[in-house]
């Protein structure tokens, strides 16, 4: 009996200290890259609101050195509907560039959603998040 009393208290060793996983991540895989020149912008958003730059509020942003920019994660997010977007600011000057209202930047969107005249819809980008780990595939495109 002694014995069991001892082995009790070690068995919940390992518990100790452990602190439970909050969040889902988010990989993100980008392909189709021109340079590793510059920065690369991700934007996890939340609504339409804040897509695609972050700027409504509530989203996840990063800046990501482009020469690292092919693999990289959104941690700890929250079960939720999301849409990502990407910008490849290749000078480095922290702004898409353009030529008559033509990005000549790379740019990407989660589920690969079409473009047409400015950037997809949220609903087109967006994708479900919810306890467990999230792959998206980004194809950074080129128009310039």
């Amino acid at each position: 009996m002694k014995m069991r009393r001892l082995l009790l208290p070690l068995a919940a060793l390992p518990l100790i200290g452990a602190t439970p996983r909050v969040g889902a991540d988010i990989e993100v895989t980008v392909t189709n890259m021109r340079s590793e020149d510059g920065q690369v912008f991700a934007c996890l958003a939340p609504a339409k609101d804040s897509f695609p730059d972050c700027k409504g509020g509530g989203g996840m942003d990063l800046k990501i050195p482009a020469d690292e920019a092919g693999h990289f994660a959104f941690h700890g997010v929250a079960p939720g509907r999301y849409a990502i977007a990407i910008l490849h600011d290749e000078n480095g000057n922290g702004k898409i560039d353009k030529a008559l209202m033509i990005p000549k930047e790379g740019f990407g969107f989660s589920r690969d959603a079409p473009v047409r005249m400015g950037p997809p819809p949220f609903a087109k980008a967006a994708f479900d998040v919810g306890s467990e780990d999230v792959v998206q595939p980004i194809k950074m495109r080129y128009i310039l």
